[in-house]
């Protein structure tokens, strides 16, 4: 296990609040989008985009580079502001979130914006893309890893599990699924929409690793995609627990915050506490 320094975490956890400004400034921006499951992420994308994931910004089609695929593709604010402070684009343009002028959508578009693996959106098929690119890694032989990260309420999609067949099948040990365990989707707690649990027990029994961990924890973050990467033969599955709205207060465990927009007084609440 490598050896993980407080200066590094410090360090991840401030870029952590930066992204989640962005999303907040994005969501604000046109007064529309999914802020609570997209703080929910951003640790986890924090990590990905600042020390986890082979990329290069000034290179974004590297043929070798890892792969993201955000199958909740509503929670494109938390992805396309991890893009911006990584510097794929500059972060001013966040406030053109949903803006008709702009080309930042409501859901990922790989053909506009840069950085963007896969367009998403359209719950339940994510990780039907990501099983392609952890294929065509293997065939292709350029090693790239592909991580794809899949809503706790999104995988009632049943075809979520035919996707997971297919990655047990072809033993995609370059594929890494992260659950984002914030047990609110947008009609209320996945327990009373239609409840996915036990999902460790499901994956398992798909033939996937599992790795449990606290998904705003930077440390426990890292460490598990540093075992995902050492499992041979099969792919991973990290379940996240995590807060929906982490980071702001009146947001946290809140289900209305799945697809509302601050209004100015929350907005100036909402980056004053991430400040």
């Amino acid at each position: 296990m490598e050896d993980i320094t407080k200066e590094e975490i410090e360090s991840l956890e401030q870029k952590a609040k930066e992204v989640r400004k962005g999303i907040i400034e994005a969501v604000y921006s046109n007064h529309s989008g999914h802020p609570g499951g997209s703080l929910s992420i951003a640790d986890i994308l924090t990590v990905l985009y600042f020390k986890e994931m082979k990329i290069n910004p000034e290179n974004p089609e590297m043929p070798e580079r890892d792969r993201l695929v955000l199958s909740k593709g509503h929670c494109s604010p938390a992805l396309y502001s991890a893009l911006a402070n990584r510097g794929y684009f500059p972060l001013e343009e966040l406030k053109t979130f949903r803006n008709i002028n702009g080309r930042l959508q409501g859901h990922p578009d790989k053909k506009h914006i840069p950085g963007i693996d896969m367009s998403t959106g359209s719950l339940g098929q994510g990780l039907s893309s990501a099983n392609g690119m952890a294929l065509s890694a293997k065939l292709d032989k350029l090693g790239y890893r592909v991580y794809c990260i899949l809503g706790d309420g999104e995988i009632e999609e049943g075809q979520v599990w035919e996707a997971a067949m297919t990655s047990s099948k072809y033993k995609l040990d370059n594929l890494c699924v992260i659950i984002d365990n914030n047990n609110l989707q947008i009609d209320g707690t996945i327990k009373e929409v239609m409840s996915p649990y036990p999902i460790d027990e499901k994956f398992k029994s798909f033939g996937f690793e599992i790795i449990k961990i606290d998904g705003h924890n930077i440390e426990e973050i890292i460490k598990a995609f540093e075992v995902a990467r050492n499992i041979k033969e099969k792919p991973t599955c990290i379940i996240a627990k995590t807060i929906k709205g982490k980071g702001v207060s009146f947001m946290e465990n809140q289900v209305k915050w799945h697809g509302e927009a601050p209004n100015e007084e929350q907005y100036k609440q909402a980056l004053e506490e991430l400040n």
